[in-house]
């Protein structure tokens, strides 16, 4: 089977890309899709040959398409590479700064990434300075060390989780550069259709493929996308050797998920515009959170850099914690669960988790939109939110 990455004409637009990036070469009774190929190791010379696929450890071709398809949606000039989680994507980046040197995130991240890097900076790999990422010079005071030693890393996330606080990316990669640091921003609540941070200025853009990009919570998948080449090898270096590799069928199934994310992204932003808006004006609810409200103070920012708002809302239950609690124990349409960014609706209390920063209130839902219709969402969050307000 023989695939040729970029097949298609330039200039596609992202919608049209999800669709036809990666298919196999168009030759009579060639399949349509590319087949999953299930092999451990491969036919080699007599002599190592450079780019021979040579073990499973290092390449398989039924990742090949994938990574393609992920970097042009990315804008990156050399293939993603997919790793076996979203946290192992991460971890391959953070082994990119160097020993002692410095990581500046901000203190709302992915919880799991920003453990990692916690964790790491406790046992003396590097310095970790955490900042309000919507504050640009927090940020850049950060960067330059104020006197100590600049940064070696700029860690983005835009919007934040579960903060939903919005970066200003090209001022902040701006920055980055200016000292020398390189720049992985997780695009994870985006998706490159609603954002593209390598365009912004970043050095790597960071996905967990198992939320949107994948889409059906069915995979659990990484990936990183990068133009720089030197940068390119570390990671791929990284994935061989510390063997977080994809298995084949979890890349054939993202695949085959990716090429919906176009109408998925469309219809589960819409449902959370008119969501944000219903809950806002909700007297159970304290506050919303949302990018594509006019009260939200990042909302500016987001219009500036971004194609749509996301499909993340995060609200204050008014009544607390146990309210929180007893909204999620009285809903019959969304799913109480951990991840978001599938076809259906999952909401959980983040706080519930033990490593989640105190700064994000006990009050505090994160909604994952999906592709349900609207009223149903609308009418089963609204029977919870006013079970909850009558048994006050």
């Amino acid at each position: 089977m023989t695939y040729e990455p970029s097949s298609h004409p330039d200039q596609l637009s992202p919608e049209t890309i999800v669709v036809a990036a990666g298919r196999p070469a168009r030759e009579h009774d060639a399949p349509v899709n590319p087949p999953i190929v299930l092999s451990s190791t491969y036919v080699g010379a007599g002599q190592v040959v450079d780019g021979d696929r040579a073990y499973g450890r290092y390449s398989n071709p039924t990742w090949d398409p994938l990574e393609e398809a992920l970097s042009e949606l990315e804008g990156a000039t050399l293939p993603g590479l997919i790793f076996s989680s979203g946290l192992a994507a991460a971890s391959a980046a953070l082994s990119l700064i160097p020993v002692g040197g410095v990581l500046v995130m901000p203190k709302h991240s992915y919880q799991g990434a920003l453990v990692m890097a916690q964790e790491q900076a406790a046992k003396g790999m590097f310095v970790l300075r955490t900042v309000d990422i919507a504050n640009n010079d927090d940020v850049i005071a950060a960067l330059t060390g104020s006197g100590e030693k600049a940064a070696d890393m700029l860690w983005l996330e835009s919007p934040t989780n579960p903060m939903l606080e919005i970066a200003d990316l090209r001022v902040l990669c701006s920055s980055a550069r200016a000292v020398g640091a390189v720049v992985v921003t997780d695009n994870t609540f985006c998706t490159p259709l609603v954002q593209t941070p390598l365009e912004l200025g970043a050095d790597i853009v960071l996905h967990s493929v198992t939320k949107y990009l994948a889409g059906h919570s069915d995979v659990i998948l990484g990936a990183v996308v990068t133009s720089n080449p030197q940068l390119r090898q570390d990671l791929l270096h990284h994935r061989s050797i510390h063997g977080a590799i994809a298995g084949p069928f979890e890349a054939w199934l993202a695949l085959r998920g990716l090429r919906t994310l176009a109408l998925r992204v469309e219809r589960s932003q819409a449902t959370a515009l008119e969501l944000a808006r219903r809950l806002e004006m909700h007297d159970g609810v304290e506050r919303v959170l949302f990018p594509g409200l006019s009260s939200d103070p990042g909302h500016e920012r987001a219009k500036a850099q971004m194609l749509g708002f996301g499909s993340i809302i995060c609200v204050e239950v008014a009544g607390g914690e146990s309210a929180a609690n007893a909204v999620v124990e009285a809903l019959r349409l969304w799913t109480p669960a951990t991840s978001l960014g599938g076809v259906e609706s999952l909401i959980e209390r983040r706080r519930r988790h033990a490593n989640e920063p105190d700064t994000v209130p006990l009050n505090l839902l994160r909604l994952s939109v999906g592709i349900e219709n609207l009223v149903d969402l609308w009418n089963d969050l609204a029977q919870a939110l006013e079970k909850v307000a009558d048994a006050s």
